[in-house]
């Protein structure tokens, strides 16, 4: 999923590029009659997209999902469960798909056909993205207005279809496509007042500071200064960037500070002292003070 150059200014395609966010595996599955499996709550981003049928997503504490031919939801590090009928008790999915290369499973028929992929993140980079992604989105084919999702599934499906020489990589690239557009599409339909990073992007005053933000991480930002890009008094944004984002402005900027680093150590092709300096801090002992509080660890204990 990594974004051209040019996107780097938009938040969504900067924290996609900059945690090396990826679909690393994609699964299918073909069944009829009645069936119910279940997966376990992983550190990862999950898409199950639906090409036939219909099937229910069991998600704990909230309502069974109808998803039918055409939707695709996706999920954090919930548990859940995909079934025929949200009555039946599912067993362990696992067991489809515990071998390297076993990645479609099939039961007793196609009447419904979904896909699924797993979205991994470059090191132990996740918590970023989803501690603020709600643990399940579901995003009807009828959101999808411009169609873009609907095109997407139906090359998929094609691809599938077809198992030409090079659909594996055809098929990788639409659905790192296809999870993206599934989150810009749900982030659309966020109403104005809702909580989350989703919304605050799509917020007029928020987002002007959090595009500031993630365009220059390395600036020595200040709530006021923040907030005079936001056009707000320095007390309102400061409580409205809490309210939304679910952290303070400085907390998110240190955050996100500390993260891009971990992953800069993690790559090995810059010193500590150069990595501290392209984050902000132009004292290496408080940039390895402060990467030592959010991870526990030294600079130099992940980079080696």
């Amino acid at each position: 999923m990594s974004q051209a150059s040019s996107l780097a200014l938009d938040p969504l395609s900067d924290v996609l590029d900059v945690l090396g966010a990826a679909v690393t595996r994609r699964t299918r599955i073909e069944a009829a009659g009645d069936w119910a499996l279940s997966f376990p709550g992983v550190d990862r981003l999950k898409f199950v997209a639906l090409l036939r049928g219909q099937s229910w997503m069991l998600i704990p504490d909230q309502p069974p999902q109808l998803m039918q031919a055409g939707d695709v939801c996706l999920i954090g590090r919930t548990d859940y469960a995909i079934a025929s009928d949200p009555t039946l008790t599912p067993t362990d999915g696992r067991s489809l798909y515990d071998e390297p290369e076993k990645d479609v499973a099939r039961i007793h028929g196609d009447d419904t056909i979904a896909i699924g992929g797993t979205v991994t993140f470059a090191g132990a980079n996740a918590d970023f993205l989803l501690d603020m992604l709600p643990g399940f989105i579901f995003v009807p084919q009828s959101l999808s207005a411009s169609g873009v999702i609907t095109t997407l599934l139906s090359i998929m499906s094609g691809e599938i279809e077809r198992s030409m020489p090079g659909c594996g990589i055809v098929s990788s690239r639409l659905a790192d496509i296809l999870v993206v557009e599934a989150i810009r599409t749900h982030a659309a339909h966020v109403r104005p007042g809702d909580m989350g990073w989703l919304g605050a992007l799509l917020d007029t005053r928020l987002s002007r500071a959090l595009i500031a933000l993630h365009g220059d991480v390395a600036h020595p930002w200040t709530v006021a200064e923040l907030a005079g890009i936001a056009g707000m008094s320095r007390a309102a944004f400061s409580a409205e960037f809490a309210r939304r984002v679910g952290q303070p402005p400085l907390s998110y900027l240190r955050a996100w500070r500390m993260t891009k680093a971990r992953i800069a150590l993690k790559q090995d092709t810059a010193t500590v002292a150069d990595i501290a300096n392209a984050v902000g801090y132009e004292s290496q002992s408080a940039f390895s003070q402060a990467f030592r509080r959010a991870f526990g660890l030294s600079p130099k204990e992940v980079a080696d």
